[in-house]
């Protein structure tokens, strides 16, 4: 079946990368919605306090209005429920900053509050798979509010002040769900019809064509999760789960589909018209059954993914606490901005969170510049200062999808101007210290990953493989008895895939820290390899490649 695990070797270092960390990708193809969300939460609060003449007051009304920023792709019976826990995760986190703030004002105290609570709010996010944009808007409120004077009689003001801009940024991540009910599902399902058109055209055997597979597999997965996260039986669920079905006979037959026929079918997902349908074969409606079956099974609860993140949760308490002193040393008044660049560089691993410090790094300082050009206009007076906030707040989303740094030249000057918002500073100070800031608190943040490593992500590697074993072994079985049960058959089918596309994320993450004994790369190849074939055997023996070139029709499902 495979070949024995190579004898591991001693701990060696890996190359960090330089080229491309900058390159530009392709924007996300929904990049304008959660840019008009931000500016349609932000602008309500923050001109109604500048008609009230409390603009020193929009810290609080921020904290709630940037909650428009999550869950932008997930259906919206799962969206109601992720957004309304984002607004009470950073409700609960103001409340403990500002309950902090008006006990003591020790920086001391203040920095390690902020340190643990970043922690905590990034273990969070990972586990409940809320980002993007993750923990690092909850943490840059969080911190900020602590460094504010305040007093306890002060505190259910503003915590009301915030859960009311939280409720109308519900309002505003909701709206778009009376127009297009089934968007998330319909992109999610476009992207997956994508991805396995790329590695259709590899005919399974052109260059790329790994990559390419792994690639489209989890967007398949992503896919089937999205729809199986509405929790109903809806026949919109059930058109999209028939042409993820051709998505998946891309992937067990490449050689006999067409992708210019999924590319088609995606563009139309895309559009606003009725949904493609495909001429469903009894073995697609026994997946279907398969897919209803497992939308009512228990599912793995966020809190046993808690495990495997506390490595990144020590790192991120320690590179946090540790810019914030080293900011404090220097004597620099703010050094909450120590802290958030620490906490923004935290990725699955070493070399992913070295590119985001390098993003980090190169985008605040351009964002600096920025500042120091749009100062002069921005203090023309409030109205000109709120504007411009609200243009960044546009321009912020809608460039960080092609590249981190892109979004934070808006970021850097936004976080600048709210500090305004009480009161005009010296452009110059401002521009200093946070200069200053985000060099200490990159390299602090970066120190600490290297010095906290992730030892057990050998292990976990080992896991999936062994997972992946298991799963192929049943779908083995099965596929030798004479006549399997179509349920059980699918059932194995699916497990198998879930093991594979989670052995290709855990190995791309473990492969990306230092420290690291060598992985058992060869083991990992021949374990995929037998995988696939496996699942190849299981869609031709379930009659799936058989009706790959079935027409499609029209179906009168509306967007």
């Amino acid at each position: 079946m495979s070949s024995p695990t190579p004898t591991l070797s001693t701990p060696r270092v890996r190359r960090l990368p330089l080229t491309g960390v900058l390159r530009l990708g392709r924007p996300s193809d929904i990049w304008f919605k959660p840019a008009l969300s931000v500016v349609a939460s932000v602008a309500p609060p923050n001109l109604t306090l500048l008609a009230l003449g409390r603009l020193d007051l929009a810290m609080y009304t921020m904290a709630g209005s940037l909650c428009a920023l999550y869950a932008h792709n997930r259906p919206y019976a799962a969206r109601a429920r992720a957004l309304a826990w984002v607004v009470l995760g950073m409700v609960g986190g103001l409340a403990l900053c500002l309950l902090t703030a008006s006990l003591t004002d020790d920086a001391v105290v203040l920095v390690a509050v902020g340190a643990f609570l970043a922690a905590a709010q990034k273990v969070m996010c990972d586990a409940t798979r809320i980002g993007p944009p993750g923990n690092v808007v909850l943490t840059f409120i969080g911190s900020a509010s602590l460094f504010v004077p305040q007093t306890l009689g002060q505190v259910p003001g503003h915590l009301a002040l915030a859960l009311a801009a939280g409720a109308w940024a519900w309002l505003v991540g909701m709206a778009p769900g009376l127009l297009r009910p089934h968007g998330p599902e319909r992109r999610a399902t476009a992207n997956a019809l994508h991805a396995a058109a790329a590695y259709a055209a590899t005919r399974g055997t052109g260059a790329g064509r790994a990559r390419a597979r792994a690639t489209a597999a989890a967007a398949v997965q992503a896919a089937w999760r999205t729809l199986l996260s509405t929790g109903a039986r809806a026949t919109p669920r059930h058109a999209l789960g028939r042409l993820l079905v051709r998505a998946e006979v891309a992937l067990a037959a490449p050689a006999d589909t067409e992708p210019e026929r999924l590319r088609t079918w995606a563009r139309e997902l895309c559009g606003r018209g009725p949904i493609p349908r495909a001429a469903e074969s009894r073995a697609g409606a026994d997946e279907l059954l398969g897919v209803d079956a497992e939308a009512g099974a228990p599912h793995r609860p966020w809190w046993s993914r808690l495990g495997p993140l506390a490595p990144i949760a020590v790192r991120t308490a320690l590179g946090c606490a540790l810019a914030g002193y080293v900011s404090l040393a220097l004597g620099v008044g703010r050094p909450y901005w120590a802290l958030v660049t620490a906490a923004s560089l935290y990725q699955a691993n070493l070399t992913l969170t070295w590119s985001r410090g390098v993003q980090r790094v190169v985008g605040n300082l351009v964002g600096i510049l920025a500042f120091a050009a749009i100062a002069p206009l921005a203090h023309l007076g409030a109205a000109a200062l709120v504007l411009c906030c609200l243009a960044l707040n546009f321009g912020a989303e809608a460039l960080i999808g092609r590249n981190y740094w892109l979004g934070s030249v808006c970021v850097t000057p936004m976080a600048l101007l709210i500090t305004e918002f009480a009161g005009y500073q010296q452009p110059g100070e401002l521009i200093t210290q946070r200069a200053l800031d985000t060099l200490v608190g990159a390299l602090a943040g970066f120190v600490a990953a290297v010095a906290v490593t992730n030892r057990r992500a050998g292990d976990r590697v080992e896991h999936a493989l062994t997972a992946v074993d298991r799963a192929r072994e049943q779908a083995a079985r099965l596929l030798a008895e004479p006549r399997p049960a179509p349920a059980a058959l699918e059932a194995a089918r699916r497990r198998l895939v879930a093991t594979l596309v989670e052995l290709r994320a855990t190995v791309d993450a473990a492969s990306g820290e230092w420290w690291q004994r060598a992985l058992p790369h060869e083991r990992v190849v021949l374990t995929e390899q037998s995988g696939h074939r496996t699942l190849a055997a299981t869609a031709r023996r379930q009659g799936l490649h058989t009706r790959a070139g079935t027409d499609m029709t029209t179906e009168d499902v509306r967007p």
